[in-house]
């Protein structure tokens, strides 16, 4: 990004959906708006080359020009989203396939193989061509390659991904010996005597080898990562110096977020809130504290949102006045340099054509445009933000692999879900105001006193060990039920489970005991707390109830905490705690209802000594910190639908309020309201 300190604000730009004689009122418009950067040419490749090797360039010139002479910097995409028709015209084995032998065709988009080998080299050859073109432009701030990898085209099971499946396996294994071994192939006759007879995990007639699904996640995931990877390859070579990007999908299945970072110069994040959903905040803060972590607390840039309604959900609702202000805000407090939106002007045909832009099919006279053009004028009214960073005592693990695994199918149940999982315990913190790094479990723990790890169902012995490592040198952990389970071919490990943690969490699961659907079973002895979002008390004996799952646990060392008191493990540990070295490691059997899991993270916290960034925070209210060697600002966010006064520790001005307003020790924020408050 730019050495100039700013909030880069924006959206996507797409001049080819329109006459040229309104690219002149589009970039007037901009800059009324606070406009300082677009991506552009996410969807061009058609228009730029509408045969194959016809290069059509010039009109996409007059578009780079315009821009520059505005002063409006430039996220070039390299266009490669979405192939010409063309394309699988002239080549139909592009198209990507189905697990049960469908073909998906052309008119939409993403329809191509990742794992082909002709997109590949078309793509690239486009990729040459424009980085060539643009490479001095003055306009160019940086690229963007593709657009949302493994959004509608997750996995292809065509015979030439099953190829590329084939040649991945060997580079992973070696020896087919080593693959048999792996995926456990003596069980069901499936032992494998050549690479050559492996196929994708195809619609079988029952369970397919979970451990070769497995590696079809990964492999899938490799296939995505190797076309962005022979785009920047391109890129680096023609203009080294021009930093690079992609917008990944929300907390993505088929995307490893943190083995995509390694390969961004600055994570990109396409996030859509849901005004229908009172919770959409604190998916929103999930996703945000992801981007945040993934390379280790860079700044990143929030790369699509709406300004109003979409159009893919079965309801479509525009957002409420003040909520695009307020949701925009939250990234920017969550570590965002740039806000941006899809799309700039709103299409008047094609799919989207009811998706909210800027400047939307009512013109500028609307109130989604007056709300644009004031953020415009918000974000730059406090350029010092840009770059500013925030620390965190706390980290949640989660791991992409783990995540595959654990929604496999013939499990004890098929009702565990990663995302809801994961959420679940990053809100307590969250609500807590207390900043929490989302960070892989091959990250140093080191810098962190208190590590949340939900359901690390898939867990190497080196993990474990570090894990222990962490709590004996001091550290407090809190690990969640079916977690500690298999290795990383997806092979129960041995002793009892969890076996590479039994000694740290000082227990044996016996059983797992998950829960039908409906049934709730009550839990004894929690942490007791005056209410949520207060510090808890030292004292047991909180009641609650617990769903989705149990386990029948047997105490090696640790002491329960809180016991089952109905249903079939009534009396048997729920909740434990083991001391381990200097440290203590928590063991939750069960799923707390959210405000039993918050009073128990409360108490874990304060035990670990992590502090909340503002005591006392009224409910629904969200408090994060930003700041550098010069500032230090505190964002207070209101996304509940009543008024909230909050009391700051020092008198403070709030800088959204202009430099005329003076210092203040309570803030009073009205719904949807935002404050960034600096001494």
């Amino acid at each position: 990004m730019s050495a100039d300190r700013k909030i880069h604000y924006g959206g996507d730009y797409n001049p080819e959906q329109w006459p040229e004689e309104v690219w002149a009122e589009d970039t007037r418009l901009m800059k009324e708006a606070g406009v300082t950067m677009v991506t552009a040419g996410i969807f061009s490749w058609a228009r730029v080359e509408p045969r194959p090797g016809d290069y059509d360039f010039g009109w996409f010139d007059r578009v780079m020009d315009r821009l520059g002479e505005s002063g409006i910097r430039v996220c070039l995409a390299t266009m490669t989203a979405s192939p010409p028709p063309w394309l699988s015209a002239l080549h139909p084995e592009v198209l990507p396939e189905t697990g049960d032998g469908r073909r998906r065709w052309p008119g939409g988009r993403q329809h191509y193989c990742p794992s082909s080998p002709v997109y590949r080299t078309y793509a690239t050859r486009l990729v040459e061509r424009l980085a060539t073109r643009y490479a001095q432009h003055p306009a160019l701030e940086m690229w963007h390659i593709g657009n949302e990898f493994g959004c509608h085209t997750r996995q292809c099971h065509c015979d030439v991904s099953a190829a590329d499946f084939r040649r991945w396996l060997r580079t992973r294994y070696g020896v087919v010996e080593a693959l048999n071994d792996a995926w456990s192939t003596a069980f069901w006759s499936q032992r494998y005597d050549t690479f050559d007879e492996v196929l994708p995990p195809r619609l079988a007639p029952t369970f397919a080898n979970p451990a070769q699904q497995l590696d079809y996640w990964r492999f899938s995931d490799d296939a995505l990562l190797q076309c962005c990877l022979a785009e920047r390859e391109v890129l680096r070579r023609v203009t080294p110096d021009v930093p690079l990007t992609t917008n990944l999908m929300p907390h993505h299945k088929p995307v490893n977020a943190f083995e995509w970072a390694r390969h961004q110069d600055v994570m990109s994040l396409d996030f859509y809130q849901d005004p229908y959903d009172p919770g959409t905040h604190l998916t929103a803060a999930f996703n945000f504290d992801l981007m945040r972590s993934a390379r280790e607390g860079q700044p990143w840039m929030l790369l699509e949102q709406a300004p109003g309604a979409v159009n893919w959900r079965a309801r479509n609702s525009p957002k409420p006045p003040g909520a695009m202000r307020l949701w925009s805000w939250q990234a920017v407090a969550q570590g965002a340099d740039a806000v941006l939106f899809f799309q700039w002007r709103q299409s008047r045909g094609g799919a989207e054509k009811f998706h909210s832009a800027m400047v939307p099919h009512g013109g500028t006279d609307t109130r989604i445009h007056r709300e644009v053009s004031a953020l415009g004028r918000e974000l730059a009214s406090v350029p010092e933000i840009a770059g500013t960073r925030s620390r965190a005592d706390a980290a949640l693990l989660t791991d992409w692999n783990s995540w595959w695994a654990l929604e496999l199918d013939s499990h004890p149940s098929d009702a565990l879900d990663q995302t809801l999982i994961n959420r679940a315990h990053h809100r307590p913190l969250l609500e807590a105001g207390v900043a929490c790094d989302i960070i892989p479990p091959g990250r140093a723990f080191g810098g962190y006193k208190l590590l949340v790890v939900p359901n690390l169902y898939l867990l190497s012995e080196e993990n474990a060990e570090r894990l222990a490592a962490y709590v004996h040198g001091g550290g407090q952990l809190l690990v969640s039920f079916f977690s500690g389970i298999v290795d990383d071919c997806d092979r129960v490990h041995l002793g009892g489970y969890p076996a590479p943690l039994r000694e740290l969490l000082g227990l044996r699961v016996e059983e797992f005991w998950p829960l039908d659907e409906g049934v709730r079973v009550p839990v004894d002895g929690l942490p007791a707390a005056e209410r949520s979002g207060t510090t808890p008390s030292a004292a047991y004996g909180g009641a609650a109830e617990a769903d989705l799952w149990s386990e029948a646990v047997e105490l090696e060392g640790a002491e329960a905490v809180a016991v089952f008191r109905g249903g079939e493990l009534a009396g048997r540990p729920a909740v434990t705690r083991h001391s381990y070295g200097a440290g203590t490691a928590w063991y939750v059997a069960t799923r707390l209802e959210p405000a039993a899991l918050r009073g128990l993270m409360d108490h874990v916290r304060d035990a670990a000594g992590v502090c909340p960034v503002l005591a006392g925070l009224p409910a629904r209210v969200q408090a994060t910190v930003r700041e550098d060697e010069e500032h230090r600002f505190l964002f207070l966010l209101n996304h509940g639908a009543e008024a909230a006064v909050v009391e700051l520790p020092e008198p403070m001005r709030d800088r959204l309020r202009g430099d005329d307003a003076g210092p203040v020790s309570a803030v009073t924020l009205q719904p949807r309201g935002v404050a960034v408050m600096e001494r």
